[in-house]
């Protein structure tokens, strides 16, 4: 059915959409030979709406290019008709592609399927969410994106990310199941800031440690080989190791199992780490997965001043990797980490156990991340780095402890 403002009781159309009036002036203007700058101006409109009209809604039945009012309006009603057919209702390739891409599930190497913990929302701080699940979770903005990289010939294999947005969330457009929400990568409901804490200084941070001594090309991301690294938190203490190349976005997870005698007793305050991220624990994991890569890979490693970095001197003695610490409440300083910790967060979300993880499934979820098509790198994904870049490097490996 035609909308409201073109039906015969309706009022004047408002000065957003032009009306026959004009269309007959643009008529007469471009059967004189005046340009459509020209026609723009004396319609009050810009020009390039007046080029836009014109390339639309001319006629073109005879084979020429020939505009006339008449024709142009019923192209603008034709138009303007609602509700039009959503483009993922009508091609179910694409549909498919999408679906995949959103929800498709993540196996290990052997090619089995991880599920992922069984995660139900308990309403605590950021408000209401989807139940998480594991799963491919690319965004509606990279599945549109990498749509042109593996159909570059195929037209009809185009979507906006704002359309894959409203097939899921607006009622009549549901083109594609309501429940995929729960794989787009977060659910949360409004941003809460987090209060900062004054933190203590730490012994064995120094000035010629700090982030402001890092080589400068680690800045520009010109060069390989400059990491940075977090720890991600669960419940009962227990942590995941991330680190994040800068150039190329690699991910890998190191695997910090919990030390035997944990959670048998009280816990003794300042007696040892059984949580199983203490600094010898960060040491081992970081030095048995970053030093088998190769020496133009390991050129520096960026981290906070948290404790678990307090053997940090061991580390670039046994590894032949700089450590460098960011200054105090600076997140940012290592914002390519961070991001990563956020994407992290579908497959690891607070208030879980991120002990029951084995290493088989963080190294499914780096492959998977790794796998993710990125904007920064212009829709290819960091598996797809150069050879030269992770020549001879262990693509996705996990390291534990043990």
């Amino acid at each position: 059915m035609p909308p409201s403002h073109l039906a015969p009781s309706a009022p004047p159309p408002s000065r957003r959409y032009l009306c026959l009036k004009e269309r007959e002036e643009i008529a007469l203007l471009l059967a004189r030979g005046v340009g459509l700058r020209e026609i723009a101006r004396r319609l009050g409109r810009a020009a390039s709406t007046i080029s836009r009209e014109v390339r639309r809604n001319a006629a073109t039945r005879s084979g020429g290019f020939d505009y006339r009012a008449t024709t142009a309006q019923w192209h603008a009603e034709r138009a303007a008709r609602r509700p039009k057919p959503a483009k993922l209702a009508m091609n179910s390739a694409l549909r498919q592609y999408v679906q995949d891409r959103l929800s498709g599930q993540i196996s290990r190497p052997d090619g089995s399927v991880v599920t992922g913990p069984d995660v139900v929302w308990k309403g605590r701080r950021l408000g209401p969410r989807q139940p998480r699940r594991w799963a491919m979770a690319w965004s509606p903005e990279q599945i549109s994106s990498r749509l042109r990289i593996d159909f570059p010939g195929d037209e009809t294999m185009r979507i906006s990310h704002e359309a894959i947005y409203q097939a899921l969330y607006i009622q009549g457009r549901g083109v594609l199941r309501r429940e995929l929400t729960a794989c787009l990568r977060t659910g949360r409901a409004l941003r809460v800031p987090r209060a900062r804490t004054a933190g203590r200084g730490k012994s064995f941070v120094t000035p010629e440690i700090m982030i402001s001594e890092r080589p400068a090309e680690a800045e520009d991301r010109a060069v390989p080989g400059h990491w940075e690294g977090d720890l991600i938190i669960g419940l009962g203490r227990s942590a995941i190791g991330t680190l994040v190349e800068r150039q190329t976005r690699f991910t890998m997870l190191l695997h910090l199992p919990r030390l035997p005698g944990h959670g048998e007793g009280p816990r003794i305050k300042n007696g040892p780490p059984l949580a199983g991220h203490g600094a010898e624990a960060v040491r081992d994991a970081i030095q048995f997965s970053i030093a088998r890569l190769p020496k133009h890979l390991r050129r520096s490693l960026s981290w906070d001043q948290g404790a678990e970095m307090a053997r940090h001197a061991e580390l670039t003695v046994a590894a032949d990797l700089p450590v460098y610490f960011c200054d105090p409440h600076s997140p940012w300083q290592r914002g390519t980490n961070e991001n990563t910790n956020g994407l992290l967060r579908q497959y690891f979300p607070k208030g879980t156990d991120l002990s029951l993880h084995s290493p088989d499934d963080l190294e499914a979820v780096a492959a998977a991340l790794n796998g993710r098509p990125r904007k920064t790198l212009a829709w290819r994904t960091p598996a797809e780095a150069p050879d030269a870049v992770f020549a001879n490097a262990e693509a996705g490996h996990v390291a534990t402890t043990g």
